[in-house]
């Protein structure tokens, strides 16, 4: 009986592979992706544009909105009596903790 792959009086140095071609092209695209990253991150265009403080047109953020052109209007306020949740009410602890 023979082994599966190995032909009689073949060895291992007689097989030729050829799998190997799409890690490479695998490598390839990661490496070219890494570095399309590293150029477009961190490239000479790219570089943060620092303003100190007193250039700041508005110091708070609703004003800016109302230079845009926005109403700031205040959240509506909660109803006074909430419905009850439906189910069961929760049971009280077993200890409950002693103020302190």
């Amino acid at each position: 009986m023979q082994a599966h792959g190995i032909m009689e009086g073949g060895s291992l140095r007689h097989r030729n592979r050829h799998g190997g071609m799409p890690l490479v092209v695998a490598a390839v695209v990661a490496i070219l992706g890494v570095l399309g990253m590293l150029i477009v991150d961190h490239g000479p265009w790219n570089k943060p544009k620092v303003q100190p403080a007193a250039s700041a047109n508005y110091s708070t953020t609703g004003e800016a909105a109302r230079a845009a052109g926005a109403t700031v209007v205040p959240t509506e306020p909660k109803a006074p009596i909430e419905p009850v949740p439906p189910g069961p009410k929760p049971a009280q602890p077993a200890n409950p903790i002693p103020p302190q």
